[in-house]
């Protein structure tokens, strides 16, 4: 059964810092993209941060960028999202979603968390 499942999650004041989790299991995670979306009440949901399974490059959305940082740790299995410098805008629900790959790049699978609240408030 595949499980994606995000922690870290909380309230946290304008400029500070939070990092999220997202541990993998159930699928091979070395063939799996990995993104982090977000959702804020009323608002479409929209990409945040992108790291590919080949070699790891990264994408962030403008929005982010220079702020927050995706990384992954294969051995344990768990994607993170570094978030630094953050705004009362950047306050909605955060998902992890992985897109798994066979070894000729087809896409085999679909599989998102649970989401976790971020609030950027004073």
């Amino acid at each position: 059964q595949v499980q994606l499942v995000e922690s870290g999650g909380g309230l946290v004041q304008p400029g500070g810092s939070l990092t999220l989790s997202c541990a993998v299991s159930g699928i091979t995670f070395l063939r799996c993209d990995l993104k982090w979306f977000r959702q804020a009440p009323g608002k479409e949901r929209e990409l945040v941060a992108s790291i590919i399974s080949k070699d790891s490059t990264t994408t962030y959305a403008d929005f982010v960028k220079g702020r927050f940082t995706i990384s992954k740790d294969n051995d344990k299995k768990i994607v993170y999202l570094q978030m630094n410098s953050l705004r009362p805008e950047d306050t909605a629900v955060y998902s992890c979603y992985a897109k798994k790959y066979d070894v000729l790049r087809r896409s085999t699978g679909d599989y998102w968390g649970q989401g976790t609240q971020v609030t950027v408030s004073s």
